[in-house]
């Protein structure tokens, strides 16, 4: 090796320590539950709104999401869990967002959500977020002889976005 590069190699040597350990890490791999808790268990969602059917739904979704993506066993009873997830669907909305000849076209639901992962045994939040806000388009047919009702599986796609997105909320601590 040249004596001109032997500095610059001795630099970025000392620099790799401090880049390797600056805390950084790739999303979705972090997971900062305490270790104790191995079973969740997820309580049936309240709900405020008049979409019942999505209220239903978040359990379970929210319960597959765990349980395709982390070690934690999902588990029915509370008292069995080491950590019991609750939720409070808050606030539904939809909205019409784009109009063909005076007629939407498009519908933008709104919907809020309040989650809390509590441990069971020591009554500790792990992990709280309250007024959460999920959207989902769909599209509504401009002739109303064709017209046919998304909103349920816009429901079903919403609630499966909502599930993804509280369980790595949960796992990265955001």
């Amino acid at each position: 090796m040249s004596t001109r590069l032997a500095p610059l190699a001795l630099a970025l040597a000392a620099l790799i320590p401090i880049a390797g350990g600056c805390g950084y890490h790739v999303s979705g791999h972090g997971d900062l539950m305490p270790k104790t808790v191995k079973t969740i268990a997820i309580r049936d969602f309240g709900n405020t709104t008049t979409r019942y059917k999505l209220a239903r739904t978040l359990p379970a979704d929210i319960g597959r999401e765990f349980l395709s993506r982390t070690r934690y066993r999902i588990v029915a009873d509370p008292n069995e869990a080491d950590a019991v997830l609750t939720g409070v669907l808050v606030n539904y909305s939809a909205y019409p967002t784009i109009s063909a000849g005076g007629r939407s076209t498009t519908v933008e639901a709104v919907v809020t959500l309040s989650v809390t992962l509590t441990n069971r045994t020591t009554g500790a939040v792990i992990f709280t977020r309250s007024s959460s806000e999920f959207r989902e388009r769909y599209e509504i047919s401009a002739d109303p002889k064709a017209y046919f009702d998304e909103s349920g599986t816009a429901m079903e796609r919403l609630s499966k976005d909502v599930a993804r997105s509280v369980v790595s909320a949960i796992l990265e601590a955001f």
